[in-house]
């Protein structure tokens, strides 16, 4: 399998590129708008076609490049079932593997970030999006958002990995790519340890956090599976614009 990890700056979003050796074919998982065409490049460079992209939710803090992708290279829009949007050309269920050649990525309902938010196991790495970060999760305040159900998701489904298990999250805000499963139970400050139910429920809902500044604009988007919306300011333009250079991960 070839797999490269590739970063978008103005939303600290990672995107998974995952390419079948046997068929050609690519895979994206939570690609971004702004960096729409140095992923499509990425693709191109290794000699493999782009077949798909993967969400693993309805984001509110960027806008999935997934539409301009299909129109572009041809790609089919893959995400969970439960969003049942019309976009969307294969929905994806909890359990049953969605394949791409010899590659199986293993889905895994994860709800909590929001309601019908997803996960990826393959090969010994899980792509878990916002349900789990490095030492942090998502927040639960919108969206559908359940501190509850993100607690179970994350200790009784992600936890139950091998310790060697790595973690590929959506999102990393100091510059980290990747952490385990084993980093995780000791170290997360929010879900690790002998964190319980309670404790944690409090934690998220005491939090206070900021209203975020891009959701009235993102999740529209992205419910038309990456439309850039009429109506946004100046000041969040770089939302929807090309990125000239961006490091990869």
């Amino acid at each position: 399998m070839i797999f490269r990890q590739l970063f978008e700056p103005v939303s600290s979003t990672y995107t998974y590129l995952l390419g079948c050796e046997e068929t050609g074919q690519a895979l994206l998982i939570d690609p971004v708008l702004p960096t729409w065409e140095r992923d499509l490049a990425e693709v191109n460079k290794l000699g493999l076609r782009l077949a798909y992209t993967v969400e693993t939710h309805i984001h509110a803090d960027h806008i999935t490049s997934a539409k301009k992708l299909k129109a572009i290279a041809g790609s089919q829009v893959a995400g969970p079932a439960l969003d049942a949007l019309p976009c969307t050309d294969v929905g994806i269920v909890d359990g049953v593997p969605f394949r791409m050649g010899s590659i199986e990525l293993q889905p895994i309902h994860t709800p909590g970030h929001t309601d019908n938010h997803f996960a990826y196991f393959h090969a010994g790495r899980l792509y878990t999006g916002d349900a789990l970060l490095i030492e942090a999760c998502g927040r639960t305040d919108f969206q559908s958002g359940d501190p509850v159900a993100l607690y179970h998701s994350v200790r009784g489904k992600l936890f139950a990995y091998d310790d060697d298990t790595l973690v590929y999250p959506a999102h990393d805000y100091e510059q980290r790519r990747v952490s385990s499963i084993a980093q995780e139970k000791a170290r997360n400050p929010r879900l690790g340890g002998e964190r319980t139910l309670e404790e944690f429920v409090a934690l998220m809902n005491g939090l206070k956090l900021a209203y975020p500044k891009f959701i009235d604009y993102a999740v529209p988007g992205n419910r038309e599976c990456g439309e850039c919306p009429p109506g946004v300011p100046e000041h969040l333009q770089q939302y929807c614009e090309q990125i000239g250079a961006s490091r990869q991960g």
